[in-house]
Protein backbone atom coordinates (compact mmCIF):
# COMPACT_ATOMS: atom_id res chain seq x y z
CA UNK A 1 0.00 0.00 0.00
CA UNK A 2 1.36 3.29 -0.48
CA UNK A 3 1.58 5.27 3.02
CA UNK A 4 3.16 8.42 1.79
CA UNK A 5 3.73 10.59 -1.46
CA UNK A 6 6.01 14.00 -1.66
CA UNK A 7 5.97 15.78 -4.58
CA UNK A 8 8.52 18.91 -5.33
CA UNK A 9 8.59 21.10 -7.87
CA UNK A 10 6.42 19.01 -10.29
CA UNK A 11 4.00 20.97 -12.75
CA UNK A 12 2.33 23.48 -10.78
CA UNK A 13 3.06 21.51 -7.54
CA UNK A 14 5.96 23.39 -5.40
CA UNK A 15 5.86 21.01 -2.35
CA UNK A 16 3.62 18.24 -1.40
CA UNK A 17 3.57 15.75 0.79
CA UNK A 18 0.48 13.49 1.06
CA UNK A 19 -0.39 10.34 3.65
CA UNK A 20 -2.47 7.48 2.72
CA UNK A 21 -4.55 5.29 4.43
CA UNK A 22 -6.34 1.96 3.26
CA UNK A 23 -9.32 1.47 1.25
CA UNK A 24 -11.03 3.89 -1.16
CA UNK A 25 -8.84 7.03 -1.22
CA UNK A 26 -11.17 9.95 -3.94
CA UNK A 27 -9.27 13.22 -4.95
CA UNK A 28 -11.97 15.79 -6.11
CA UNK A 29 -11.49 19.53 -7.11
CA UNK A 30 -11.86 21.66 -10.39
CA UNK A 31 -10.49 20.44 -14.01
CA UNK A 32 -7.38 21.49 -13.73
CA UNK A 33 -6.25 22.34 -10.37
CA UNK A 34 -3.64 19.45 -10.41
CA UNK A 35 -5.29 16.03 -9.31
CA UNK A 36 -4.08 14.40 -12.32
CA UNK A 37 -1.05 15.40 -12.06
CA UNK A 38 -0.49 13.73 -8.62
CA UNK A 39 -1.45 10.62 -10.32
CA UNK A 40 1.47 11.59 -12.94
CA UNK A 41 3.94 12.38 -10.17
CA UNK A 42 3.08 8.64 -9.07
CA UNK A 43 3.42 6.83 -12.11
CA UNK A 44 6.86 8.78 -12.39
CA UNK A 45 8.16 7.12 -9.20
CA UNK A 46 6.48 3.69 -11.01
CA UNK A 47 8.61 3.92 -14.17
CA UNK A 48 7.06 5.88 -16.68
CA UNK A 49 8.92 7.74 -18.66
CA UNK A 50 9.35 11.40 -17.51
CA UNK A 51 11.18 14.44 -19.04
CA UNK A 52 12.37 17.82 -18.11
CA UNK A 53 9.20 19.55 -19.39
CA UNK A 54 7.56 17.88 -16.21
CA UNK A 55 9.61 20.23 -13.90
CA UNK A 56 8.33 23.43 -12.62
CA UNK A 57 9.67 26.48 -13.86
CA UNK A 58 12.42 28.13 -12.27
CA UNK A 59 13.49 25.24 -10.62
CA UNK A 60 16.93 23.09 -11.37
CA UNK A 61 15.19 19.81 -10.83
CA UNK A 62 11.49 17.70 -9.90
CA UNK A 63 11.76 15.17 -6.95
CA UNK A 64 8.75 12.65 -6.31
CA UNK A 65 9.33 10.32 -3.27
CA UNK A 66 6.81 7.55 -2.19
CA UNK A 67 6.69 5.22 0.66
CA UNK A 68 5.23 1.61 0.48
CA UNK A 69 3.86 -0.77 3.16
CA UNK A 70 4.37 -4.39 1.71
CA UNK A 71 1.96 -6.90 3.49
CA UNK A 72 2.76 -10.24 3.47
CA UNK A 73 1.53 -11.06 -0.15
CA UNK A 74 3.46 -8.60 -1.65
CA UNK A 75 6.43 -9.72 0.17
CA UNK A 76 6.63 -12.87 -1.12
CA UNK A 77 6.55 -11.55 -4.96
CA UNK A 78 8.98 -8.52 -4.86
CA UNK A 79 11.76 -9.60 -2.23
CA UNK A 80 12.94 -12.01 -4.25
CA UNK A 81 13.79 -9.10 -7.03
CA UNK A 82 15.12 -6.80 -4.53
CA UNK A 83 17.06 -9.64 -3.12
CA UNK A 84 18.51 -10.26 -6.44
CA UNK A 85 19.35 -6.42 -6.96
CA UNK A 86 20.74 -6.01 -4.12
CA UNK A 87 17.96 -3.56 -2.81
CA UNK A 88 16.25 -5.92 -0.23
CA UNK A 89 16.85 -3.02 3.34
CA UNK A 90 13.76 -3.46 6.22
CA UNK A 91 11.52 -5.65 5.36
CA UNK A 92 7.96 -4.48 5.16
CA UNK A 93 8.71 -0.91 3.53
CA UNK A 94 9.71 -0.08 0.35
CA UNK A 95 10.52 3.79 -1.07
CA UNK A 96 10.78 4.64 -4.41
CA UNK A 97 12.28 7.74 -5.79
CA UNK A 98 12.66 9.74 -9.04
CA UNK A 99 14.55 13.24 -10.05
CA UNK A 100 14.07 15.02 -12.87
CA UNK A 101 16.60 17.67 -13.84
CA UNK A 102 16.91 20.58 -16.33
CA UNK A 103 19.61 19.42 -18.14
CA UNK A 104 17.64 15.96 -18.61
CA UNK A 105 19.03 14.08 -16.30
CA UNK A 106 17.21 11.35 -14.71
CA UNK A 107 17.00 9.56 -11.72
CA UNK A 108 15.49 6.60 -10.36
CA UNK A 109 16.11 5.37 -6.66
CA UNK A 110 15.13 2.42 -4.74
CA UNK A 111 15.54 1.85 -1.00
CA UNK A 112 18.10 5.63 -2.22
CA UNK A 113 20.17 3.20 -4.16
CA UNK A 114 20.16 4.41 -7.86
CA UNK A 115 18.57 1.78 -10.18
CA UNK A 116 18.00 1.46 -14.09
CA UNK A 117 14.41 2.99 -14.93
CA UNK A 118 13.69 -0.62 -16.51
CA UNK A 119 14.00 -1.85 -13.01
CA UNK A 120 12.05 0.46 -11.16
CA UNK A 121 9.26 0.18 -13.74
CA UNK A 122 9.44 -3.40 -12.97
CA UNK A 123 9.27 -3.01 -9.09
CA UNK A 124 6.44 -0.49 -9.95
CA UNK A 125 4.16 -2.91 -12.04
CA UNK A 126 4.19 -5.44 -8.92
CA UNK A 127 3.25 -2.34 -6.29
CA UNK A 128 0.77 0.14 -8.64
CA UNK A 129 -1.64 -0.35 -11.02
CA UNK A 130 -2.99 2.99 -12.89
CA UNK A 131 -5.71 3.14 -14.83
CA UNK A 132 -6.18 6.09 -16.97
CA UNK A 133 -8.53 6.53 -20.01
CA UNK A 134 -5.38 7.23 -22.04
CA UNK A 135 -2.74 4.86 -20.07
CA UNK A 136 -1.77 1.45 -21.28
CA UNK A 137 -3.51 -0.59 -18.82
CA UNK A 138 -2.09 -4.24 -17.76
CA UNK A 139 -5.65 -5.52 -17.89
CA UNK A 140 -5.32 -4.36 -22.39
CA UNK A 141 -2.12 -6.99 -22.36
CA UNK A 142 -3.15 -10.22 -23.62
CA UNK A 143 -0.22 -11.74 -22.22
CA UNK A 144 -1.91 -11.55 -19.07
CA UNK A 145 -5.12 -12.53 -19.24
CA UNK A 146 -4.29 -16.11 -18.79
CA UNK A 147 -2.32 -15.55 -15.75
CA UNK A 148 -5.69 -13.83 -14.09
CA UNK A 149 -8.00 -16.04 -15.30
CA UNK A 150 -5.84 -19.06 -13.99
CA UNK A 151 -5.53 -16.88 -10.37
CA UNK A 152 -9.19 -16.34 -10.46
CA UNK A 153 -9.88 -20.16 -11.33
CA UNK A 154 -7.65 -20.93 -8.19
CA UNK A 155 -5.87 -24.20 -9.57
CA UNK A 156 -2.37 -23.71 -8.40
CA UNK A 157 -1.90 -27.12 -7.41
CA UNK A 158 -2.22 -28.32 -10.71
CA UNK A 159 -0.79 -25.72 -12.55
CA UNK A 160 2.14 -25.98 -10.04
CA UNK A 161 2.14 -30.29 -11.10
CA UNK A 162 1.64 -29.09 -14.93
CA UNK A 163 5.06 -26.40 -14.94
CA UNK A 164 7.39 -28.85 -13.33
CA UNK A 165 6.52 -31.80 -15.74
CA UNK A 166 6.53 -29.30 -18.36
CA UNK A 167 10.37 -28.16 -17.01
CA UNK A 168 11.34 -31.99 -16.65
CA UNK A 169 9.75 -32.23 -20.87
CA UNK A 170 12.30 -28.97 -21.29
CA UNK A 171 15.40 -30.41 -19.86
CA UNK A 172 14.21 -33.70 -21.30
CA UNK A 173 14.31 -31.73 -24.97
CA UNK A 174 17.63 -30.62 -23.99
CA UNK A 175 19.37 -33.53 -23.73
CA UNK A 176 17.51 -34.95 -26.82
CA UNK A 177 18.82 -32.03 -28.77
CA UNK A 178 22.16 -32.53 -27.37
CA UNK A 179 22.38 -36.24 -28.33
CA UNK A 180 21.37 -35.56 -31.80
CA UNK A 181 23.70 -32.86 -32.29
CA UNK A 182 25.87 -35.67 -31.53
CA UNK A 183 24.55 -38.19 -33.55
CA UNK A 184 25.13 -36.25 -36.36
CA UNK A 185 29.10 -36.38 -35.81
CA UNK A 186 29.65 -39.78 -33.91
CA UNK A 187 31.29 -41.57 -36.76
CA UNK A 188 34.05 -39.20 -36.43
CA UNK A 189 34.14 -38.76 -33.43
CA UNK A 190 34.20 -42.37 -32.47
CA UNK A 191 37.31 -42.77 -34.71
CA UNK A 192 39.48 -40.05 -33.13
CA UNK A 193 38.54 -41.05 -29.52
CA UNK A 194 39.64 -44.71 -30.51
CA UNK A 195 42.69 -43.26 -32.28
CA UNK A 196 43.42 -41.29 -29.00
CA UNK A 197 42.65 -44.15 -26.22
CA UNK A 198 44.97 -46.41 -28.74
CA UNK A 199 47.94 -43.63 -28.90
CA UNK A 200 47.44 -43.28 -24.81
CA UNK A 201 47.12 -46.80 -24.27
CA UNK A 202 49.98 -47.93 -26.30
CA UNK A 203 52.32 -45.77 -24.32
CA UNK A 204 51.56 -47.32 -21.02
CA UNK A 205 52.61 -44.37 -19.13
CA UNK A 206 53.59 -44.40 -15.59
CA UNK A 207 53.03 -41.56 -13.20
CA UNK A 208 56.07 -40.80 -12.25
CA UNK A 209 57.86 -42.37 -15.07
CA UNK A 210 59.19 -39.14 -16.79
CA UNK A 211 61.44 -38.21 -13.38
CA UNK A 212 63.14 -41.73 -13.65
CA UNK A 213 64.12 -41.20 -16.89
CA UNK A 214 65.24 -37.67 -17.16
CA UNK A 215 67.63 -39.12 -14.06
CA UNK A 216 68.67 -42.45 -15.93
CA UNK A 217 69.69 -39.80 -19.48
CA UNK A 218 71.72 -37.60 -16.87
CA UNK A 219 73.81 -40.52 -15.47
CA UNK A 220 74.25 -42.07 -18.82
CA UNK A 221 75.55 -38.39 -20.29
CA UNK A 222 77.76 -38.55 -17.73
CA UNK A 223 78.83 -41.74 -17.22
CA UNK A 224 82.43 -41.06 -17.59
CA UNK A 225 82.85 -38.56 -15.57
CA UNK A 226 81.16 -40.45 -12.78
CA UNK A 227 83.20 -43.25 -13.54
CA UNK A 228 86.41 -40.84 -12.92
CA UNK A 229 85.19 -39.25 -10.00
CA UNK A 230 84.04 -42.49 -8.51
CA UNK A 231 87.84 -44.24 -9.18
CA UNK A 232 89.49 -40.68 -7.71
CA UNK A 233 87.05 -40.98 -4.55
CA UNK A 234 88.00 -44.59 -3.96
CA UNK A 235 91.67 -44.33 -4.40
CA UNK A 236 91.91 -41.98 -1.96
CA UNK A 237 89.16 -43.43 1.03
CA UNK A 238 90.62 -46.98 0.20
CA UNK A 239 93.73 -47.88 -2.23
CA UNK A 240 97.27 -46.99 -0.92
CA UNK A 241 99.58 -45.55 -3.46
CA UNK A 242 103.81 -45.26 -3.34
CA UNK A 243 103.65 -41.83 -2.83
CA UNK A 244 100.55 -41.59 -0.06
CA UNK A 245 98.59 -43.80 2.00
CA UNK A 246 94.79 -44.51 2.15
CA UNK A 247 92.82 -42.86 4.40
CA UNK A 248 91.56 -45.54 5.65
CA UNK A 249 95.11 -47.21 6.37
CA UNK A 250 95.71 -44.00 7.94
CA UNK A 251 92.65 -44.10 9.86
CA UNK A 252 93.65 -47.67 11.21
CA UNK A 253 96.75 -46.56 11.82
CA UNK A 254 95.08 -44.10 14.42
CA UNK A 255 92.47 -46.76 15.99
CA UNK A 256 94.87 -48.45 16.53
CA UNK A 257 97.06 -46.38 18.82
CA UNK A 258 94.09 -44.99 20.31
CA UNK A 259 93.20 -48.94 21.30
CA UNK A 260 96.82 -48.66 23.17
CA UNK A 261 96.54 -45.53 24.72
CA UNK A 262 92.73 -46.77 26.33
CA UNK A 263 94.42 -49.92 27.26
CA UNK A 264 96.67 -47.34 29.49
CA UNK A 265 94.02 -44.59 30.31
CA UNK A 266 90.71 -45.53 30.66
CA UNK A 267 89.02 -42.62 30.09
CA UNK A 268 90.16 -42.56 26.48
CA UNK A 269 88.19 -45.44 25.59
CA UNK A 270 85.14 -43.38 24.12
CA UNK A 271 87.76 -41.49 21.81
CA UNK A 272 88.90 -45.16 20.45
CA UNK A 273 85.27 -46.35 20.25
CA UNK A 274 84.59 -43.52 18.08
CA UNK A 275 87.69 -44.19 15.82
CA UNK A 276 86.31 -47.52 15.26
CA UNK A 277 83.05 -45.79 13.95
CA UNK A 278 84.79 -43.73 11.66
CA UNK A 279 86.62 -46.45 10.41
CA UNK A 280 83.60 -48.75 9.63
CA UNK A 281 81.86 -45.50 8.30
CA UNK A 282 84.93 -45.17 5.95
CA UNK A 283 84.71 -48.87 4.74
CA UNK A 284 80.62 -48.51 4.13
CA UNK A 285 81.43 -45.51 2.15
CA UNK A 286 84.44 -47.39 0.03
CA UNK A 287 82.12 -50.41 -0.45
CA UNK A 288 79.34 -48.63 -1.74
CA UNK A 289 81.21 -46.43 -3.65
CA UNK A 290 83.29 -49.42 -5.12
CA UNK A 291 79.53 -51.27 -6.25
CA UNK A 292 78.12 -47.22 -7.69
CA UNK A 293 80.97 -47.44 -9.88
CA UNK A 294 80.66 -51.40 -10.88
CA UNK A 295 77.10 -49.80 -12.24
CA UNK A 296 77.96 -47.29 -14.25
CA UNK A 297 77.05 -47.96 -17.87
CA UNK A 298 78.53 -46.50 -20.78
CA UNK A 299 75.18 -47.63 -23.02
CA UNK A 300 74.65 -45.03 -25.94
CA UNK A 301 71.75 -47.56 -27.22
CA UNK A 302 70.05 -47.35 -23.55
CA UNK A 303 71.02 -43.43 -24.06
CA UNK A 304 69.18 -43.08 -27.62
CA UNK A 305 66.01 -45.18 -26.35
CA UNK A 306 65.38 -43.01 -23.48
CA UNK A 307 65.55 -39.74 -25.28
CA UNK A 308 62.80 -41.25 -27.72
CA UNK A 309 60.86 -41.73 -24.78
CA UNK A 310 61.07 -38.83 -23.62
CA UNK A 311 60.19 -37.67 -27.01
CA UNK A 312 57.12 -39.43 -26.89
CA UNK A 313 56.25 -38.09 -23.51
CA UNK A 314 56.61 -34.56 -24.56
CA UNK A 315 54.06 -34.96 -27.88
CA UNK A 316 51.64 -36.43 -25.61
CA UNK A 317 51.92 -34.11 -22.90
CA UNK A 318 51.22 -31.87 -25.35
CA UNK A 319 48.24 -33.10 -26.73
CA UNK A 320 46.76 -34.13 -23.59
CA UNK A 321 46.94 -31.71 -21.23
CA UNK A 322 50.71 -30.69 -20.05
CA UNK A 323 51.22 -33.72 -17.95
CA UNK A 324 51.59 -37.24 -17.80
CA UNK A 325 49.09 -36.82 -15.15
CA UNK A 326 45.96 -35.06 -17.24
CA UNK A 327 46.94 -38.04 -20.31
CA UNK A 328 46.18 -40.63 -17.97
CA UNK A 329 43.14 -38.39 -17.30
CA UNK A 330 42.06 -37.89 -20.71
CA UNK A 331 42.17 -41.84 -21.46
CA UNK A 332 39.53 -42.31 -18.67
CA UNK A 333 36.93 -39.60 -20.34
CA UNK A 334 38.06 -40.69 -23.94
CA UNK A 335 37.30 -44.26 -22.43
CA UNK A 336 33.62 -43.68 -21.32
CA UNK A 337 32.96 -40.95 -24.23
CA UNK A 338 33.78 -43.82 -26.75
CA UNK A 339 31.22 -45.68 -24.65
CA UNK A 340 28.86 -42.98 -24.86
CA UNK A 341 29.26 -42.65 -28.31
CA UNK A 342 29.05 -46.35 -29.39
CA UNK A 343 25.63 -46.71 -27.23
CA UNK A 344 24.57 -42.90 -28.82
CA UNK A 345 21.33 -44.77 -30.36
CA UNK A 346 20.23 -46.60 -27.38
CA UNK A 347 20.64 -43.04 -25.55
CA UNK A 348 18.65 -41.13 -27.72
CA UNK A 349 15.66 -44.10 -27.33
CA UNK A 350 15.98 -43.84 -23.97
CA UNK A 351 15.65 -39.98 -24.06
CA UNK A 352 12.91 -40.64 -26.35
CA UNK A 353 10.73 -43.03 -23.87
CA UNK A 354 10.84 -40.97 -21.51
CA UNK A 355 9.68 -37.94 -23.27
CA UNK A 356 6.66 -39.65 -24.40
CA UNK A 357 5.90 -40.49 -21.20
CA UNK A 358 5.91 -36.91 -19.53
CA UNK A 359 4.09 -36.05 -22.20
CA UNK A 360 1.39 -38.45 -21.39
CA UNK A 361 1.22 -36.87 -17.81
CA UNK A 362 1.78 -33.40 -19.16
CA UNK A 363 -1.46 -34.14 -21.41
CA UNK A 364 -3.13 -35.38 -18.52
CA UNK A 365 -2.67 -32.37 -16.59
CA UNK A 366 -3.15 -29.83 -19.35
CA UNK A 367 -6.73 -31.19 -19.75
CA UNK A 368 -7.73 -30.49 -15.76
CA UNK A 369 -6.22 -26.95 -16.45
CA UNK A 370 -8.31 -26.61 -19.70
CA UNK A 371 -11.43 -27.71 -18.13
CA UNK A 372 -11.01 -25.95 -15.06
CA UNK A 373 -10.24 -22.90 -17.17
CA UNK A 374 -13.88 -22.96 -18.72
CA UNK A 375 -15.62 -23.48 -15.46
CA UNK A 376 -13.74 -20.41 -14.30
CA UNK A 377 -14.45 -18.81 -17.63
CA UNK A 378 -17.96 -18.79 -17.38
CA UNK A 379 -18.07 -17.47 -13.87
CA UNK A 380 -15.81 -14.79 -14.73
CA UNK A 381 -18.21 -13.73 -17.85
CA UNK A 382 -21.34 -14.20 -15.92
CA UNK A 383 -19.81 -11.44 -13.06
CA UNK A 384 -18.21 -9.15 -15.37
CA UNK A 385 -21.80 -8.94 -17.11
CA UNK A 386 -23.69 -8.37 -13.86
CA UNK A 387 -21.44 -5.73 -12.58
CA UNK A 388 -21.57 -4.21 -16.30
CA UNK A 389 -25.42 -4.14 -16.04
CA UNK A 390 -25.26 -2.61 -12.77
CA UNK A 391 -22.56 0.32 -14.39
CA UNK A 392 -25.50 0.94 -17.35
CA UNK A 393 -24.14 -1.44 -19.97
CA UNK A 394 -26.47 -3.47 -20.25
CA UNK A 395 -26.22 -4.34 -23.62
CA UNK A 396 -22.79 -4.76 -23.03
CA UNK A 397 -21.44 -8.81 -23.33
CA UNK A 398 -18.36 -9.82 -21.73
CA UNK A 399 -16.59 -13.00 -23.19
CA UNK A 400 -13.30 -14.76 -22.14
CA UNK A 401 -12.03 -17.19 -25.59
CA UNK A 402 -10.07 -20.00 -24.95
CA UNK A 403 -8.42 -21.71 -27.69
CA UNK A 404 -5.98 -23.75 -28.68
CA UNK A 405 -3.57 -24.56 -31.85
CA UNK A 406 -3.27 -27.79 -33.25
CA UNK A 407 0.35 -29.33 -33.87
CA UNK A 408 1.50 -32.92 -35.02
CA UNK A 409 4.74 -32.40 -32.06
CA UNK A 410 1.80 -31.15 -29.65
CA UNK A 411 0.04 -32.85 -26.68
CA UNK A 412 -2.07 -35.41 -27.46
CA UNK A 413 -5.76 -35.38 -25.87
CA UNK A 414 -9.03 -37.15 -26.88
CA UNK A 415 -10.08 -33.83 -28.66
CA UNK A 416 -6.81 -34.08 -30.84
CA UNK A 417 -3.22 -33.39 -30.40
CA UNK A 418 -2.32 -29.55 -29.17
CA UNK A 419 0.46 -26.87 -28.88
CA UNK A 420 1.78 -26.45 -25.86
CA UNK A 421 3.88 -24.18 -23.34
CA UNK A 422 4.59 -23.74 -19.95
CA UNK A 423 1.29 -22.72 -18.83
CA UNK A 424 -1.28 -25.72 -21.33
CA UNK A 425 -2.52 -26.12 -24.18
CA UNK A 426 -4.97 -23.15 -23.90
CA UNK A 427 -4.62 -19.48 -25.13
CA UNK A 428 -6.87 -16.83 -23.89
CA UNK A 429 -7.96 -13.49 -24.55
CA UNK A 430 -10.86 -11.45 -22.90
CA UNK A 431 -13.08 -9.79 -25.32
CA UNK A 432 -15.90 -7.76 -25.26
CA UNK A 433 -19.30 -6.67 -27.24
CA UNK A 434 -20.75 -3.30 -26.32
CA UNK A 435 -23.12 -3.29 -28.19
CA UNK A 436 -25.98 -6.41 -29.89
CA UNK A 437 -24.88 -7.40 -32.95
CA UNK A 438 -21.15 -5.65 -33.65
CA UNK A 439 -19.64 -9.15 -32.11
CA UNK A 440 -17.04 -9.30 -30.01
CA UNK A 441 -13.65 -7.42 -30.31
CA UNK A 442 -10.23 -7.51 -28.04
CA UNK A 443 -10.34 -4.94 -25.36
CA UNK A 444 -8.25 -2.69 -27.21
CA UNK A 445 -10.72 -2.08 -29.45
CA UNK A 446 -13.18 -0.12 -26.85
CA UNK A 447 -13.63 3.51 -28.53
CA UNK A 448 -15.23 4.75 -25.45
CA UNK A 449 -13.35 6.00 -22.29
CA UNK A 450 -16.40 5.75 -20.46
CA UNK A 451 -16.74 2.07 -21.51
CA UNK A 452 -13.09 1.03 -21.20
CA UNK A 453 -13.25 2.68 -17.48
CA UNK A 454 -16.32 0.75 -17.01
CA UNK A 455 -15.54 -2.41 -18.20
CA UNK A 456 -11.99 -2.18 -16.43
CA UNK A 457 -13.85 -1.61 -12.97
CA UNK A 458 -16.00 -4.59 -13.38
CA UNK A 459 -12.89 -6.81 -14.66
CA UNK A 460 -11.11 -5.05 -11.51
CA UNK A 461 -13.98 -6.07 -9.02
CA UNK A 462 -14.17 -9.77 -10.14
CA UNK A 463 -10.51 -10.59 -10.18
CA UNK A 464 -10.13 -8.45 -7.09
CA UNK A 465 -9.28 -11.94 -5.27
CA UNK A 466 -7.16 -12.81 -7.54
CA UNK A 467 -5.10 -9.87 -8.47
CA UNK A 468 -1.89 -9.48 -6.69
CA UNK A 469 -0.94 -5.65 -7.27
CA UNK A 470 -1.91 -4.06 -3.29
CA UNK A 471 -2.73 -0.10 -5.24
CA UNK A 472 -4.84 0.44 -8.08
CA UNK A 473 -5.18 3.71 -9.33
CA UNK A 474 -8.36 5.02 -11.72
CA UNK A 475 -8.46 8.73 -13.12
CA UNK A 476 -11.66 9.81 -13.97
CA UNK A 477 -13.27 6.34 -13.90
CA UNK A 478 -16.91 8.51 -13.66
CA UNK A 479 -16.37 9.86 -17.19
CA UNK A 480 -19.12 9.43 -19.38
CA UNK A 481 -21.70 8.25 -16.35
CA UNK A 482 -24.41 9.88 -14.55
CA UNK A 483 -24.80 10.21 -10.64
CA UNK A 484 -27.37 7.12 -10.68
CA UNK A 485 -24.60 4.76 -12.25
CA UNK A 486 -22.36 6.71 -10.04
CA UNK A 487 -22.96 5.47 -7.01
CA UNK A 488 -23.17 1.98 -8.25
CA UNK A 489 -19.55 3.03 -9.42
CA UNK A 490 -18.44 4.21 -6.09
CA UNK A 491 -19.83 0.97 -4.32
CA UNK A 492 -18.05 -1.43 -7.04
CA UNK A 493 -14.51 0.62 -6.07
CA UNK A 494 -15.99 0.56 -2.18
CA UNK A 495 -15.93 -2.89 -2.41
CA UNK A 496 -13.10 -3.03 -4.55
CA UNK A 497 -11.41 -1.19 -1.47
CA UNK A 498 -11.34 -3.68 1.18
CA UNK A 499 -9.06 -6.23 -0.98
CA UNK A 500 -6.81 -3.31 -2.32
CA UNK A 501 -5.80 0.45 -1.58
CA UNK A 502 -8.16 1.87 -4.51
CA UNK A 503 -6.70 5.74 -5.42
CA UNK A 504 -9.55 7.58 -7.60
CA UNK A 505 -9.64 10.97 -9.35
CA UNK A 506 -13.30 11.58 -9.56
CA UNK A 507 -15.81 14.18 -10.52
CA UNK A 508 -18.97 12.46 -9.44
CA UNK A 509 -20.03 13.71 -5.65
CA UNK A 510 -22.27 10.58 -5.71
CA UNK A 511 -18.62 8.28 -6.18
CA UNK A 512 -16.66 10.56 -3.66
CA UNK A 513 -18.92 9.68 -0.82
CA UNK A 514 -17.93 6.05 -0.57
CA UNK A 515 -14.07 7.75 0.24
CA UNK A 516 -12.47 6.13 3.11
CA UNK A 517 -10.65 9.11 2.60
CA UNK A 518 -11.28 12.32 0.64
CA UNK A 519 -8.17 14.69 -0.51
CA UNK A 520 -9.89 18.35 -1.88
CA UNK A 521 -7.35 19.52 -4.57
CA UNK A 522 -7.17 23.07 -5.42
CA UNK A 523 -5.64 25.84 -7.74
CA UNK A 524 -4.25 29.31 -6.21
CA UNK A 525 -1.59 31.86 -7.32
CA UNK A 526 0.47 33.40 -4.84
CA UNK A 527 3.48 35.60 -5.87
CA UNK A 528 2.16 35.52 -9.61
CA UNK A 529 2.72 31.73 -9.45
CA UNK A 530 0.20 28.84 -9.92
CA UNK A 531 0.35 26.67 -7.16
CA UNK A 532 -1.49 23.33 -6.28
CA UNK A 533 -3.15 22.70 -2.58
CA UNK A 534 -4.20 19.48 -1.26
CA UNK A 535 -6.19 19.45 2.03
CA UNK A 536 -8.35 16.24 3.20
CA UNK A 537 -11.75 16.85 4.03
CA UNK A 538 -14.05 15.47 6.95
CA UNK A 539 -17.19 16.04 8.63
CA UNK A 540 -18.81 19.21 7.30
CA UNK A 541 -15.97 20.06 5.10
CA UNK A 542 -16.41 16.89 2.99
CA UNK A 543 -20.30 18.15 2.72
CA UNK A 544 -19.81 21.07 1.65
CA UNK A 545 -17.12 19.68 -1.26
CA UNK A 546 -20.10 17.03 -2.30
CA UNK A 547 -22.45 20.33 -2.19
CA UNK A 548 -19.94 22.24 -4.39
CA UNK A 549 -19.69 19.31 -6.93
CA UNK A 550 -23.44 19.21 -7.37
CA UNK A 551 -23.87 22.93 -7.87
CA UNK A 552 -23.64 26.11 -6.08
CA UNK A 553 -23.54 25.84 -2.27
CA UNK A 554 -26.78 26.43 -1.24
CA UNK A 555 -29.51 24.72 1.32
CA UNK A 556 -30.48 22.41 -0.99
CA UNK A 557 -27.12 21.32 -2.67
CA UNK A 558 -25.86 20.99 1.09
CA UNK A 559 -29.31 18.81 1.81
CA UNK A 560 -28.54 17.00 -1.30
CA UNK A 561 -24.79 16.23 -0.45
CA UNK A 562 -26.11 15.33 2.96
CA UNK A 563 -27.79 11.91 1.62
CA UNK A 564 -25.49 10.85 -1.09
CA UNK A 565 -23.13 10.52 2.04
CA UNK A 566 -25.73 9.11 3.97
CA UNK A 567 -26.89 6.62 1.64
CA UNK A 568 -23.20 6.13 0.73
CA UNK A 569 -23.29 5.13 4.73
CA UNK A 570 -26.05 3.46 4.49
CA UNK A 571 -24.59 0.74 1.65
CA UNK A 572 -21.39 1.05 3.45
CA UNK A 573 -21.84 0.30 7.17
CA UNK A 574 -21.02 3.25 7.95
CA UNK A 575 -22.37 5.62 10.74
CA UNK A 576 -22.37 9.51 9.98
CA UNK A 577 -22.60 11.73 13.36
Amino acid sequence: MLRELHIQNFAIIQDLTLTFEDGLVVFTGETGAGKSIILDALSAILGERMDSTAIRKGAERAVIEGLFELDAQTQTVINPLLDEEGLLEEAGTLSLGRELRVEGRNIARVNGRSVSLSLLAAIGALLADLHGQSEHLSLLKVRHHLDLLDRFAHHESTLASYKAAFGDWSALQKQLQSLLEAEKTSGQRADMLHYQVQEIGSAKLQPQEEEELRAERTRLANAEALSSLTRDALARLDESAPEAAAVTDLLGAAARDLAELARIDPQTAPLAEQAEDALSILADLAYELRRYGEEIEFNPNRLDEIEERLALLTQLKRKYGGSIQSALNYLESAKLEMSQVENMGAQIAEVEQRITQIKAIMAGLAAQLSDKRRLAAESLQQGVEQRLAELGMNSAHFQVSITREESAEGLALPQGTFAFDSNGIDQVEFLIETNPGEGFKPLVKIASGGETSRLMLALKHELAQADQIPTLVFDEIDSGIGGRIGMTVGKLLWQLGRDHQVLCVTHLPQLAAFGDQHFHVRKLEAEGRTLTQVEELDGPAREHELAVMIGTDSAGTRQSAHEILDAAGRITGKIRA
